[in-house]
């Protein structure tokens, strides 16, 4: 017996369990997104009006990166209403491009357990301030910034929210760079300058290319490059004017042409200096130090006095800087930042160990930073981090003030929360004008508190998918096309339910 033709028999278009990850799940990202939400939803997206700080603490498939993907939304929905006080999107979820370069800068010889060791709250700064400022370059110049997906091609059950979709689906309009003042403007390459990590385009030219697009004049910084020109142009015009052919053989003229360049040197050794020193600090992020001198030589040295370089081992700069950056977003119509981090565990260089997840996150639970006015962290964190955070001595706590974070210290689902979960989804995928349930898959011998019962053991949707899956191959296996059962027995349900709970204590265990 066929899977889909058990389906179809209950008004079911296509297997709503099939997908376990939210990130390529069609049937969440069409239908499930908007409606379907951990009860903790309200705590931890909070009033977007008034960016705030969550800590959520949940196991694997408890929906943590699902509810990263629904706040992206709801932010973006917010923002189409509210034109002139958007909330920009920071989604720190990728962290193998900063950790590699954080690795090349410490040195490949490094053992891997040591390596995190030596990373602190400025790497986390940078890394967003990367983010942050490539994504708005782009967007300043037009690049299409894609907001979350929305329906996939084939997805089932297509209807009313198609327009609404197709609207989440469409690129972020382009930013006016004219409602930015020239100290704005300034601002904005000097970020450029220090955090565009763009690949698509040659550093410089991208740089310039801004330059342009902001209408950002910099004659006045050629004057030492206009300054050794006119010094061999005035030199070698007094040797033709008055035929003073044997100077030539004397270094005096020469002397003199050389001196007219000492101004253009003098500046171009301080800047390389001064990158240099930006690119040693700056470990998470991709610089060479001569276009980083030669961006930099744009701005005059009245620009420049005063304003802060990373070019320490501190945070005071990067704060200057985040603040900076929080400024042109204001003017350009954002009122606040979310910045969402996810998937903390994936990186090829902590690979699950709880000890390297907790040597890369530490550093960021500063309350200082945690609550920076305008901003909003949402941290969605493996369970395993719990556990030290429990452990931790008082001088942790007076510093991440975590009661302060809007913590959420389990996602965890029950029985009911699980059962709404699954009616939701075969709903999304129901056949036009039907209302299939979760109930009616199975014979009357179980009950609907025997299958709430039974959900709460799963503990989380991922859990709650595969053993859906599992109970549909393992009953269409049973029967023919011929001789087909178009409800699930109990024996069935019971044993399928019982060899699964053994699979999922086995990989609790660390057996599985």
């Amino acid at each position: 017996m066929k899977i889909q033709k058990f389906l179809e028999h209950h008004g079911i278009a296509a297997n709503p369990f099939a997908e376990e990850d939210a990130q390529t799940d069609a049937v969440f990202k069409e239908f499930c997104i908007d409606t379907t939400h951990h009860p903790t939803w309200d705590k931890v997206y909070g009033d977007p009006s008034e960016p705030s700080t969550a800590i959520v603490f949940g196991e694997k498939g408890a929906g943590k990166t699902a509810m990263r993907l629904q706040i992206v939304r709801h932010v973006e929905q917010y923002n189409r209403q509210h034109a002139d006080s958007r909330l920009f999107v920071i989604e720190y979820d990728d962290f193998n491009p900063f950790l590699d370069r954080f690795h090349d800068k410490l040195g490949r010889r490094r053992r891997l357990e040591q390596v995190l060791s030596y990373w602190k709250l400025w790497d986390h700064m940078d890394a967003i301030l990367s983010l942050g400022v490539t994504q708005l370059v782009d967007r300043l110049l037009d690049k299409p910034h894609p907001l979350p997906p929305g329906p996939q091609a084939g997805a089932p059950g297509r209807g009313e929210g198609d327009k609404r979709h197709r609207d989440a689906a469409s690129p972020a309009p382009a930013l006016d760079p004219r409602r930015l003042d020239r100290t704005q403007m300034r601002d904005l390459l000097l970020l450029a300058a220090i955090y565009d990590q763009s690949t698509a385009e040659n550093f410089r030219q991208r740089w310039h290319r801004l330059r342009r697009r902001l209408r950002f004049h910099t004659w006045r910084t050629r004057w030492p490059l206009a300054l050794g020109i006119v010094t061999v142009l005035v030199v070698f015009g007094l040797i033709v004017g008055l035929q003073k052919w044997d100077w030539l053989a004397s270094p005096w003229p020469y002397v003199f042409a050389a001196a007219g360049w000492i101004p253009l040197a003098a500046r171009s050794w301080k800047w390389y200096w001064r990158a240099r020193a930006i690119m040693r600090q700056l470990r998470v992020v991709n610089h060479e130090p001569n276009p980083l001198r030669q961006v930099l030589m744009n701005f005059s040295v009245d620009e420049l006095a005063g304003q802060p370089l990373p070019t320490k081992e501190r945070t005071d700069d990067r704060f200057e800087l985040l603040a900076k950056f929080q400024g042109v977003l204001r003017t350009l119509g954002f009122s606040g930042i979310i910045v969402l981090v996810d998937r903390v565990d994936e990186p090829h260089l902590i690979n699950g160990s709880p000890e390297q997840m907790k040597a890369l996150l530490w550093p960021m639970l500063d309350n200082k930073f945690l609550k920076h006015p305008g901003i909003g962290f949402k941290l969605l964190l493996p369970i395993e981090l719990s556990y030290f955070a429990d452990r931790e001595a008082h001088d942790f706590y007076q510093r991440a003030r975590l009661d302060k974070q809007n913590l959420v210290r389990s996602l965890g689902w029950t029985g009911e929360a699980l059962y709404d979960v699954a009616n939701a989804r075969l709903k999304a995928c129901a056949i036009n004008g039907q209302t299939p349930s979760l109930r009616t898959l199975f014979q009357e011998s179980v009950s609907e508190r025997r299958l709430i019962d039974a959900l709460r053991t799963l503990r989380v949707p991922r859990h709650l998918f595969k053993f859906l899956h599992r109970l549909f191959v393992s009953h269409a296996n049973a029967y023919t096309d011929e001789n087909p059962s178009w409800q699930i027995s109990g024996e069935t349900f019971e044993s399928v339910l019982a060899l699964y709970q053994r699979e999922q204590d086995a990989y609790d265990r660390g057996l599985g």
